[in-house]
């Protein structure tokens, strides 16, 4: 084989790749938005108690999914192998899935909301600040608006009460998943799996120490059980895959989709009927991620010079 079609192999390859983790981590914020709708059905009124078993089976799934695919011996490998950016992502996510819990008892969800909007920006930040990665227009574009749709959303429901512990936890949400996301862009020849894992044993250890009790009823347990090892543990599992083979900004816009779907499901499920902002916010949120994965999926699809065919390198 020629040199020449040995690089546009490779470039076929990772236009391929590049896809496939758009659809991972799109995969992974469908699934985390049905969060909303399935803690309605749980009954539990102790906040780390859900913490506790919706970490805990999250851990056990991942854990489990782990051994499965790589064994017993290519699992502690991982664990061992994934580092001090595997560590950093596993506080990450343990920080900002716990300290949504404690800020909603200080602060709107609107408020949570609008500074979740501002992750794309943050790891397009962080990622050009660090690593000088380039971020194009279009994806500032899709940012700028994204942002828009989602204060359009939540806009009605501020009543200008500032609490400086609710909102700083608000923001700290967002930075912990923007510094993830970039780690685990930066770092993608580290299999991030057991740095998710390690995550959820990090939140669970911590509710542990903040419950009033562990039981709960067979029926709480049963939705918890999907709470922790379908919404959250594979969510996980798809997030950390696909993350690895797309820019950061792009994993964290695609992200976005987990806000704008929620009250889609709590509506059709829970028969909660969205205001009109929200319906216009989300409309202005799903036409930007829209234009802008069409336009991603076009340019992996443009040959990277005339003459030839196939998909360039993202890089």
């Amino acid at each position: 084989m020629t040199e020449a079609a040995v690089s546009h192999a490779g470039s076929a390859t990772s236009g391929r790749d590049e896809r496939i983790g758009i659809l991972l981590v799109f995969l992974s914020a469908l699934l985390w938005s049905f969060g909303g709708t399935l803690g309605r059905f749980i009954e539990t009124p102790d906040s780390w108690t859900v913490i506790f078993w919706r970490s805990a089976w999250a851990a056990l799934f991942l854990l489990g999914f782990m051994v499965w695919r790589d064994g017993v011996r290519g699992t502690l490998k991982l664990f061992g192998s994934m580092g001090l950016p595997g560590l950093a992502v596993g506080v990450c996510f343990a920080t900002a899935s716990t300290s949504f819990v404690v800020a909603l008892g200080y602060t709107t969800v609107a408020n949570i909301l609008l500074m979740q909007a501002g992750v794309p920006l943050l790891a397009a930040l962080i990622a050009w600040a660090l690593f000088r990665e380039r971020v194009s227009v279009p994806t500032w574009a899709a940012i700028a608006a994204v942002i828009c749709g989602v204060a359009i959303m939540v806009s009605e429901s501020f009543n200008g009460e500032v609490s400086p512990i609710g909102d700083g936890l608000a923001l700290l949400i967002a930075v912990m998943f923007s510094i993830a996301t970039v780690i685990t862009r930066r770092f993608a020849h580290v299999r991030m799996t057991p740095a998710t894992c390690l995550g959820t044993i990090f939140a669970a250890s911590f509710a542990a120490t903040q419950l009033g009790g562990f039981a709960v009823t067979p029926r709480d347990m049963g939705f918890l059980f999907v709470f922790g090892a379908i919404n959250l543990g594979l969510g996980l599992a798809c997030f950390a895959t696909g993350a690895r083979l797309i820019p950061a900004a792009v994993a964290a816009l695609i992200g976005t989709f987990e806000p704008i779907l929620g009250p889609i499901w709590v509506w059709l499920i829970h028969g909660e009927i969205p205001s009109a902002r929200t319906i216009l916010g989300g409309t202005v949120v799903f036409a930007a991620l829209l234009v802008h994965l069409g336009l991603e999926f076009r340019r992996q699809s443009r040959p990277s010079r005339p003459g030839t065919t196939g998909m360039p390198s993202p890089h």
